[in-house]
């Protein structure tokens, strides 16, 4: 059975200060109040995962973050579910819900101005190694520039974020028209998509409670998420560049999002160079 939905579990999580919610300030809110108008988030966590990942293979500590709204209703389900003797369909519920995840690295609450990435899920490169991206090797290179960090950082996972917004099945079908002759900004305008839907008013709930209103340095060469987040309340945000894993692969696709606005230049799109700090 899952422990989110489990009351006694749930209880004694609540207890043990391992299960809190926020709301889209960043404020804490009790538990036992309903969760009204607005947006709120429950977390799970700090729970110790070492990461066998990038160069530094940090421990860090994660929370699990999801939407109260998305919570109940799956709550909901799975109390119906357990009154009809129907457990066996529990993981079914899952789907329905975006969990996020905010990775703790060193203790970035020393710092002034903590290192930052909010990245966007991306399971063909982050999961499956993909090179038609360099997602995969942004997410490696962040890990380890914030455990190389003095103060550490964080790093915010965005599960709902696929194919910048429109979900893995419409990226497929992106690639296919990719494959066609189409960038990634047309391949999504064709199957009448935004060419970025992606939305970071969770990032800017989590930044504004982990980061207590300090400003921050953001891992990303995508001025867009700068003004999304800055237009969300988050505090000052300094941009730092993070160019790495170009490859003849996906070069063209550096190129369509350095034409939409993306800070990348010439010497950045090099493939004879892979240093991830350039």
């Amino acid at each position: 059975m899952f422990t989110y939905i489990n009351p006694e579990i749930r209880e004694r999580l609540i207890r043990d200060g391992k299960l809190f919610r926020i709301d889209g300030s960043g404020a804490p809110v009790e538990m036992s109040e309903s969760p009204g108008p607005g947006q709120h988030l429950n977390l799970m966590g700090p729970i110790p995962l070492p990461l066998a990942r990038g160069v530094r293979q940090p421990t860090v500590r994660w929370f699990a973050c999801v939407r109260s709204t998305e919570l109940s209703e799956v709550e909901h389900l799975a109390s119906t579910l357990r009154e009809q003797g129907g457990q066996h369909l529990f993981s079914h519920l899952a789907s329905s819900m975006a969990v996020n995840s905010v990775l703790v690295i060193g203790n970035p609450e020393e710092s002034e101005s903590p290192l930052v990435r909010v990245h966007s899920s991306c399971l063909t490169g982050d999961v499956l190694g993909s090179r038609r991206c360099e997602c995969g090797p942004q997410l490696e290179a962040a890990l380890d520039r914030i455990a190389d960090d003095p103060a550490g950082g964080y790093l915010i996972y965005m599960a709902g974020h696929e194919g910048r917004g429109i979900g893995l099945w419409a990226k497929a079908a992106t690639y296919l028209l990719q494959d066609a002759g189409e960038n990634t900004y047309q391949a999504n305008r064709s199957l009448g998509l935004p060419d970025d839907s992606r939305d970071f008013s969770d990032a800017a709930a989590l930044l504004k409670f982990f980061g207590a209103g300090k400003p921050i340095r953001l891992l990303t060469n995508n001025p867009k998420k700068i003004d999304d987040l800055t237009a969300l309340g988050v505090a000052p945000i300094e941009q730092v560049k993070h160019v790495c894993g170009v490859d003849d692969y996906n070069l063209r696709y550096l190129k369509a999002k350095r034409d939409w606005g993306h800070q990348l230049g010439e010497d950045d799109l090099s493939t004879q160079d892979p240093s991830p700090e350039n």
